[in-house]
């Protein structure tokens, strides 16, 4: 009996000792607050950068094309000159048709003066009626010369000036398409594009369903209220805002969309003609919602959680969010405000897990 008691005692410390170890430590993890914030929802969409003047530089008369005056891709200001046409052959219509107008000038003069004597001699008759008449016609058809002369001339002149192709805008030239000696002419089409750069439109198809979300109030209201950001490809944010200046009047029947355009400041010239981009349109108050950061998401097949810690031990929320904000989330239900969020550690955590949370460095922002 006594070696049994001594036994016992031996074994109960011994069975104690395991039970002891299989307690788990606490996980070190790093929290933060969140906190309902004010924040302008967006609406995004996919979009298209679109120059607000676009010209197609062609020639309006058929000339070799004697000289080009510019630079491919640079700035050109309207009125600078862009090619020039051989003009030799126009100087000499021009020349032809001044002289042609003299002549006609003449012959009108030489009829006016036989008109007014054949006047003067029929109040004697010392001449015929006829012959009056004959006058009047003759020198009506001389004063319709002139005028075709006149307008002869006008037209070599326009002629001319046309060899001497200008830019009609301002903007940005694009390639050249023809080199000099080449014959150029009205069918030859564009011989380069000129794009202005600030300001820049961005236009995008928005469904009915959205339009009639964003806009709740009358139609004329969405252009004053909203404004428009736009993310590049890479996911850059373009640093500008724009503002709707356009809705158009009709629904495309084929998608059931409606085009929206608005328009964007371009000083640094980083949005080019036909670039694909995202476009966010920000409503117009904001709302209080609460922000996390996206390091604090875990996804698994029933959607997206977080981990919070309660009462020093890790627990699962669901939540629903409704868009990025910066480099956080919004988080529409699941989370009211209040909550200890974790965002750091939470590689091996479990549900009921306990952990040992500290501040994150950026809780400050939350």
């Amino acid at each position: 009996m006594r070696l049994f008691t001594l036994i016992a005692a031996v074994l109960c410390p011994l069975a104690i000792l395991p039970a002891r170890a299989q307690q788990p430590a606490a996980v070190p993890v790093e929290i933060i607050v969140a906190r309902q914030q004010p924040v302008t929802q967006a609406a995004e969409f996919v979009g298209r950068i679109e120059a607000v003047e676009r010209v197609e530089i062609r020639a309006r008369v058929t000339g070799f094309l004697q000289k080009i005056d510019f630079k491919e891709g640079e700035l050109v200001k309207q009125g600078d000159v862009l090619y020039q046409i051989e003009p030799d052959s126009f100087q000499a219509a021009v020349l032809q048709a001044r002289g042609a107008l003299f002549q006609a000038q003449a012959k009108f003069a030489n009829a006016s003066v036989q008109r007014a004597r054949a006047q003067e001699l029929v109040k004697t008759s010392a001449t015929s009626q006829a012959e009056l008449d004959r006058q009047i016609a003759a020198e009506k058809a001389a004063q319709g010369d002139v005028i075709t002369a006149d307008a002869n001339l006008k037209t070599a002149s326009i002629n001319l000036n046309y060899t001497t192709i200008t830019a009609p805008i301002t903007g940005e030239i694009g390639r050249t398409k023809v080199t000099v000696g080449n014959v150029v002419g009205p069918d030859s089409g564009p011989l380069t594009t000129i794009v202005s750069k600030n300001p820049m439109y961005v236009t995008f198809p928005v469904s009915q369903r959205e339009f009639l979300k964003i806009q709740a109030d009358e139609r004329r209201k969405l252009e004053a209220a909203l404004s428009v950001r736009i993310r590049f490809s890479d996911g850059s944010l373009y640093p500008e805002a724009g503002q709707i200046n356009f809705v158009d009047v009709v629904v495309d029947r084929a998608t059931d969309t409606v085009t929206v355009r608005a328009t964007m400041p371009n000083p640094q010239g980083a949005l080019v003609d036909g670039q694909l981009v995202r476009v966010a349109v920000q409503a117009e108050k904001p709302e209080e919602k609460v922000l996390i950061p996206q390091s604090a998401l875990i996804a698994d097949q029933q959607g997206v959680y977080v981990f919070l810690d309660v009462d020093g031990k890790a627990a699962v929320q669901r939540v629903k969010l409704g868009g990025e904000h910066g480099s956080s989330v919004i988080v529409n239900d699941g989370l009211k405000g209040g909550e200890h969020v974790i965002v750091q550690g939470m590689e091996t955590l479990r549900p009921g897990a306990p952990v040992q949370a500290t501040p994150a460095p950026s809780a400050d922002r939350s």
